[in-house]
């Protein structure tokens, strides 16, 4: 189950069922707690540290296991899906950082144990992802394809 349907449980069992414990474990930021707290603070989040929010995370993760998006693809649907909230240069660097991090991790998946899915976008390649387990991390052809993009989208400089 993904951090934002999680979340979404939470928040209803916190109102359906008046359980406030669960409002501040829906507020607390979500963190890995590998470094000391400073003050009492968590000077560490889990979304800073990647440069994705979970939220983030999950929409991209739905639209590389269920959509079967590559770089390029998602760039195209997220510039869509995102358009009011991150310019494409922005939604860009998250699908390029995103991707960069699959591939450096991609072959792990392969080997975790087989389990239980409740949804379809789990990240277990459940025997049945037949998509490659060693990629060139740099993605060449497929940035370089978003950064053409890319620079199609961008505003032409008036000639004078």
């Amino acid at each position: 189950v993904s951090k934002t349907d999680l979340k979404s449980f939470l928040l209803y069992c916190a109102e359906k069922f008046q359980l406030t414990a669960l409002t501040g474990i829906l507020a607390a930021p979500p963190t890995a707690e590998l470094e000391p707290l400073t003050d009492g603070q968590v000077t560490q989040t889990d979304e800073a540290d990647m440069g994705i929010t979970y939220s983030e995370l999950s929409t991209i993760g739905r639209l590389r296991k269920i959509s079967k998006c590559g770089p390029f693809s998602m760039f195209c649907k997220l510039i869509h899906m995102w358009k009011d909230i991150l310019s494409p240069t922005e939604v860009a660097q998250k699908v390029k950082l995103f991707f960069r991090r699959y591939s450096a991790n991609r072959h792990k998946m392969t080997t975790i144990t087989p389990s239980y899915h409740a949804e379809s976008y789990s990240p277990d390649d459940n025997r049945f992802d037949l998509r490659p387990f060693l990629y060139n991390t740099r993605w060449p052809w497929q940035f370089r394809c978003i950064d053409n993009q890319l620079a199609q989208m961008a505003p032409k400089a008036p000639n004078h």
